[in-house]
């Protein structure tokens, strides 16, 4: 783009997967820049791209994300359409990016994060306590997985892949007795009265980056950099630092139960990890505090105290 704003002659384009909670984080994302620069609705382009976690066939397949590939699954093809310039922007679930930027790209926006709690979903039981011995639970989360059955070594656990109408809908069927959301994404929606109930951090610790949306774009376009700057919430900010940098330093694919919660109290941040077997057969627990500044310091730091305390032979899966 060569002018300082969008118009509707030469529109911002911003990038997104199809699915109903990722047009909304879009649309989200247009009002907030409408709002900010009193641009017309005209002035922005919201395009649909689907990538590889979107197949069709392997959703209903419930191919397991492993095999499928690693966290580039909701975001590769998006970011090539951004290297290519055929998007100016792109939008996405925090929790779905991978922790190292394609070259030429950059990720600094975030918008105010939503409720960082997973969802219990279920119409036989009021939460994971209430499940009775053998109780089948559908999750595609390699993290949920492994926390439930540390819990509960009793369940059996199902592959459950989807969106949230497909999940609600295998839910429906009778595939499982319950399942997992992200309180975030059921907000978002305006569908929060489908959770039984919110599961609290002490509970089940969240996703890294859980209920944040971040926007991606090109380093050298400093318009767009300049047109995103009102969007970014700092405080969003500093927790992702933290998290992210826990992430980053203990491995941050699709293949590890990786779980963290960053919160600011006052000037300090403080950030709660844990890192699992995915059989949940073994959890490695910390957390610390720290200046905000030094949130990506304090996540390094206790990623490498869990590796440290890593019994023999627990990483032998990664």
């Amino acid at each position: 783009m060569t002018h300082a704003h969008p118009t509707p002659d030469q529109p911002l384009k911003i990038g997104t997967r199809g699915s109903p909670l990722a047009l909304a984080q879009a649309h989200e994302t247009k009002q907030r820049l409408m709002a900010a620069h009193g641009l017309p609705e005209a002035a922005f382009e919201i395009m649909v791209i689907k990538t590889t976690g979107d197949d069709r066939t392997l959703i209903d397949a419930d191919r397991p994300l492993k095999e499928i590939g690693n966290k580039g699954l909701f975001t590769k093809e998006i970011e090539e359409a951004m290297v290519e310039g055929r998007i100016d922007i792109a939008v996405h679930s925090m929790k779905d990016m991978p922790t190292v930027q394609p070259d030429g790209l950059t990720l600094g926006c975030y918008l105010p994060r939503e409720d960082t709690r997973d969802a219990f979903v279920s119409h036989k039981a009021q939460g994971i306590a209430d499940l009775p011995s053998g109780a089948v639970v559908g999750s595609s989360s390699l993290r949920r997985r492994a926390q439930l059955l540390n819990k509960r070594p009793d369940l059996k656990v199902v592959e459950f892949r989807g969106n949230v109408q497909t999940r609600l809908k295998k839910l429906q069927d009778g595939v499982a007795e319950c399942t997992f959301l992200a309180m975030a994404g059921l907000n978002r929606l305006g569908m929060s009265e489908i959770a039984t109930g919110g599961i609290e951090p002490e509970d089940m610790l969240p996703a890294i980056a859980q209920g944040a949306i971040g926007i991606e774009w090109r380093i050298a376009d400093d318009v767009t950099a300049e047109l995103l700057a009102p969007l970014h919430d700092t405080p969003t900010g500093h927790r992702l630092a933290a998290e992210r940098a826990f992430l980053a330093a203990l491995d941050g694919s699709c293949e590890t139960p990786i779980a963290g919660l960053a919160l600011i109290e006052g000037d300090e941040i403080w950030l709660r990890g844990e890192i699992l077997r995915p059989d949940g057969s073994q959890k490695l627990a910390t957390e610390g505090r720290a200046l905000l500044a030094d949130g990506a310091a304090l996540g390094r730091e206790l990623a490498a105290e869990l590796r440290g305390r890593a019994p023999a032979g627990f990483f032998d899966w990664m």
